[in-house]
C-alpha cells in the first residue's frame, strides 16, 4: 500500500490539474514558467576581469562597514586620510592590535622571545650548514624576516626563521646547478635569487587570494613528504656526526649510506660521534622531562644553547680540534649586509631559480599556515591565510636583499614560543634583537663549537616531523590518500626531494582527474509521503516515479573531462530501463538534477544537446532542474535554452516530476 501512495497521489494531482484547467482559461504551465523564470532571468555572473579586480580590491582594501547605520553616501564622504589609515591597518595588523598592547603582555613576550632565541641561534646555524651556507646566513634569517613578519603577520605564536625542510630543498636543488664547494659565491647569489622569487610568488598568491593553490599539496602528501625529508635530513647529519670530510651532494638514502660506508673505510673521527651522541642524548632527556612537567618547558628550549656552550668549552679546553673534531671556526658577524647587488636576473639559471623559488614558496607557505592555524585554533582566533602569504612574501623579498635565505614558520620553535607564554609577535622582535646582539658579540666565542653538536641539535628536532599516528589515520580513512602519502615518502627517500613532491602532486592530480572522468551519477527516488527526492543507493526505502527517471549529476563541473561518460551513462540508463519487463511503464521523461554542478563548458553543453536529441528521437522528454547561476548563464549564452525551450527548465525536482507526468499540461511537448 505504501509503494502505491505516490502513484495515487500523482493520479489525483493530474486529475486536479485537468479540473483546474477547465475552470481557468489560463494554462497551468504559465504558473510553472513563472517559478522557472527565477532561474532563467537571474542576473549574469561577474566576468573574468571583474572577478580578478574584485579579488584584488577585496584583499587590499579593508571591508566597508555594512551596518544599517552607515550609508553609502557617508562611506563616500570618508576623508582620504581615514581611508589610507584603514588600508594601512589592513596591510599592517600591528597598527590595530598595537593600540591595546600593555606592559604586562610585554613581560610575557620578553620571556618568550629570550627563550625562543636560545633555541633559534643554534638551530639557525645548523640549518645554514644544511643549506650549504656559512653559519652567519642562518642567523641573518632570524633577524630581518621575523621583524617584518611581526608587523604584517596575523599569528601571535608563529616563530619565523630558517627551517630544516626548506634548507634541504635549497641545498639539494641548487647544488645541482652550482657546486657550493667549488663556487660558493655563485651558489650564494643563486640562493638569494631563489629567495627573491619565493617571496614574490608568496606575495602574489596573497595579493590575488590564490591561497587555494597550496591545497594541491594535500595533507597526506605533506605528512609523507615531511617524514621522508626528516630521514634524509638525519642522514645528511652523518657527515658532521662522524667527522667526514668528503660527502655526497645527493640526498637519496642509497647515495648517502654509500658515502658513509665508503668514508668509514678511509677517514672518520670517532670523537665527533661520541661528542654528538652524548649531547643528543642530553637534549632528548631534557625534552622528555619538559613533556612530563609542563612547568619545565624552558629546559628543552635552552638545552641546545647549553649543549653549544658546554661542547665549545670542552673542545677549547681539551684542544679536541687537533684530534679530528670538526669545528665551526671563524664566521662573519655584524648586521645583515645588503645583497641587492647579488640578485641575478640575467644569468643562465634564472628559469631554474624561479622554479626552485616556486617550490620553496609552496612548501614554506604550507608549513607556516598549517602551524599557524594549529596554534590559532588553540587560542580561539582566526588566522587570515592571505595576509599570512603577503607577510611571508614581503619578509622573504626583504630577506633576499639582506643576505637571508627562505624563512618560514617553524613548528618546533613555535611550540616553544607558545609554551613560553607569548602574547603577540613582539616575541619575534625580542628574538631578532637577541640574535643581532649575538651577531655583534658572540661570533668569536663560537669559533670552537663542534659541528657534531649542530648535527645533534638538528637530529633532536627531526622526530617532530615524522607523524606515525597521522599516517596510520590516513590509511584507515582513505587508501588512495595514503598512496599520495607513501609516494611522497618513498620518492623523497629513494630519489630526491623534487621527485617526491612530483609524485605526491601527480597522485593528487590523478585522483582529481579520475573523479572528474568518472563522476558520481545518482538515481533519485521519492521519499514516501513527501516531495523529497533522495539517492536510491543510500536510501533503499525511496520509491521510483512511474515513467520518470531522476538523475543527479554529483560533480562540481560538467566539462570536457566527463561530458562523454555522463552522456553514455544517461543513455545506457534509459536503454536498460526500457528493456525491462513489458509490464512496467516505459520511460517518458528524464530529469537532470544539476544543483551540484557549479560550472559547465562547451563540451558539457554539446553533451546536453546530444542527450536531448537522442531522448527526443525516442519520444522521451528532457527536463533540467535547479541549474546554478553560472550554469544557466552559459546554457543561455551557448544557445541550449533556445533549442530545448525555457519550459524545460524547472526550479525544483518536484516541479519537473509533475511536468513529466503531465507533459501536455506543463508545456513539455517539445522537450
Amino acid at each position: 500500500m505504501t509503494s502505491l501512495t505516490p502513484v495515487v497521489h500523482h493520479a489525483l494531482s493530474i486529475e486536479r490539474h485537468n479540473v483546474e484547467q477547465q475552470q481557468s482559461p489560463e494554462p497551468e504551465f504559465h504558473v510553472t514558467n513563472q517559478r522557472a523564470n527565477w532561474v532563467l532571468n537571474s542576473s549574469d555572473p561577474p566576468g573574468f576581469s571583474q572577478q580578478i579586480f574584485g579579488l584584488i580590491k577585496k584583499n587590499i582594501l579593508p571591508p566597508r562597514n555594512n551596518t544599517p547605520s552607515s550609508s553609502s553616501s557617508s562611506q563616500k564622504e570618508q576623508p582620504p586620510s581615514a581611508r589610507l589609515i584603514a588600508v594601512l591597518r589592513s596591510v599592517f595588523p600591528v597598527l590595530s592590535w598595537g593600540r591595546n598592547y600593555k606592559a604586562s603582555k610585554f613581560k610575557n613576550d620578553l620571556i618568550a622571545g629570550l627563550t625562543l632565541a636560545s633555541l633559534s641561534i643554534p638551530q639557525s646555524i645548523g640549518y645554514a650548514a644544511l643549506a650549504n651556507l656559512d653559519p652567519q646566513y642562518g642567523l641573518y634569517g632570524s633577524v630581518v624576516p621575523p621583524l617584518i613578519y611581526s608587523v604584517m603577520g596575523t599569528s601571535q605564536e608563529l616563530a619565523i626563521g630558517p627551517v630544516a625542510v626548506v634548507s634541504l630543498l635549497i641545498s639539494s636543488m641548487i647544488s645541482k646547478l652550482v657546486d657550493p664547494m667549488a663556487d660558493p659565491v655563485s651558489y650564494r647569489k643563486l640562493v638569494f635569487t631563489v629567495t627573491f622569487f619565493a617571496g614574490s610568488f608568496q606575495a602574489l598568491l596573497g595579493l590575488l587570494r590564490l591561497g587555494f593553490l597550496i591545497e594541491f599539496l594535500s595533507h597526506a602528501a605533506i605528512v609523507g613528504f615531511m617524514a621522508g625529508a626528516a630521514i634524509v635530513i638525519g642522514l645528511q647529519q652523518l657527515k658532521s656526526l662522524l667527522g667526514i670530510s668528503h660527502f655526497t651532494t645527493k640526498t637519496d638514502v642509497i647515495s648517502v649510506l654509500g658515502a658513509v660506508a665508503k668514508s668509514l673505510h678511509t677517514s672518520w673521527y670517532p670523537l665527533n660521534f661520541v661528542l654528538g651522541c652524548s649531547f643528543l642524548i642530553f637534549i632528548l632527556i631534557t625534552r622528555f622531562i619538559g613533556k612530563r612537567n609542563k612547568k619545565l618547558f624552558w629546559l628543552p628550549a635552552i638545552s641546545p644553547v647549553i649543549s653549544v656552550i658546554l661542547s665549545t668549552l670542552i673542545v677549547y679546553l681539551t684542544r679536541a680540534d687537533d684530534h679530528g673534531v670538526k669545528i665551526i671556526k671563524h664566521f662573519k658577524g655584524g648586521l645583515n649586509p645588503s645583497s641587492v647587488n647579488q640578485l641575478e636576473f640575467n644569468g643562465p639559471y634564472v628559469g631554474h631559480a624561479a622554479k626552485i623559488g616556486f617550490i620553496c614558496a609552496i612548501i614554506a607557505l604550507t608549513e607556516a599556515v598549517a602551524v599557524g592555524r594549529s596554534f590559532a585554533s588553540i587560542k580561539g582566533y582566526n588566522l587570515d591565510g592571505n595576509k599570512e602569504m603577503l607577510a611571508m612574501g614581503f619578509m622573504n623579498i626583504a630577506g633576499s636583499m639582506s643576505s637571508c635565505y627562505v624563512a618560514t614558520g617553524s613548528f618546533s620553535r613555535t611550540a616553544v614560543n607558545y609554551s613560553a607564554g607569548c602574547e603577540s609577535t613582539v616575541s619575534n622582535i625580542v628574538m631578532a634583537i637577541t640574535v643581532i646582539i649575538s651577531l655583534q658579540l658572540l661570533t668569536k666565542l663560537l669559533y670552537y663549537t663542534p659541528l657534531a653538536i649542530l648535527a645533534s641539535i638538528i637530529l633532536s628536532a627531526l622526530p617532530g616531523l615524522i607523524d606515525y599516528n597521522e599516517a596510520y589515520h590516513i590509511w584507515k580513512v582513505d587508501k588512495l590518500d595514503f598512496l599520495a602519502c607513501a609516494g611522497a615518502f618513498f620518492g623523497v627517500l629513494f630519489a630526491s626531494v623534487e621527485i617526491g613532491l612530483l609524485i605526491a602532486v601527480s597522485i593528487s592530480f590523478g585522483r582529481l582527474i579520475l573523479n572528474s572522468i568518472k563522476p558520481g551519477i545518482e538515481e533519485l527516488g521519492r521519499l514516501p509521503g513527501t516531495d523529497i527526492f533522495c539517492d536510491k543507493a543510500q536510501y533503499p526505502g525511496v520509491v521510483d516515479v512511474s515513467g520518470v527517471r531522476i538523475i543527479r549529476l554529483n560533480s562540481g563541473s560538467f566539462c570536457f573531462a566527463n561530458a562523454n561518460p555522463i552522456k553514455e551513462r544517461i543513455t545506457r540508463c534509459v536503454t536498460k530501463e526500457n528493456e525491462k519487463e513489458e509490464t512496467k511503464k516505459p520511460i517518458n521523461g528524464i530529469i537532470l538534477d544539476m544543483s551540484s554542478v557549479v560550472s559547465i563548458d562547451s563540451s558539457g553543453i554539446l553533451a546536453l544537446e546530444e542527450i536531448h536529441t537522442k531522448l527526443y528521437s525516442r519520444n522521451i522528454h528532457l527536463a533540467i532542474a535547479n541549474p546554478r547561476w553560472k550554469v544557466i548563464h552559459k546554457l543561455k549564452v551557448g544557445g541550449f535554452i533556445g533549442k530545448i525551450g525555457s519550459h524545460c527548465i524547472f526550479l525544483t525536482v518536484n516541479e519537473a516530476v509533475d511536468a513529466c507526468l503531465n507533459p501536455i499540461s506543463f508545456g513539455l511537448g517539445n522537450c
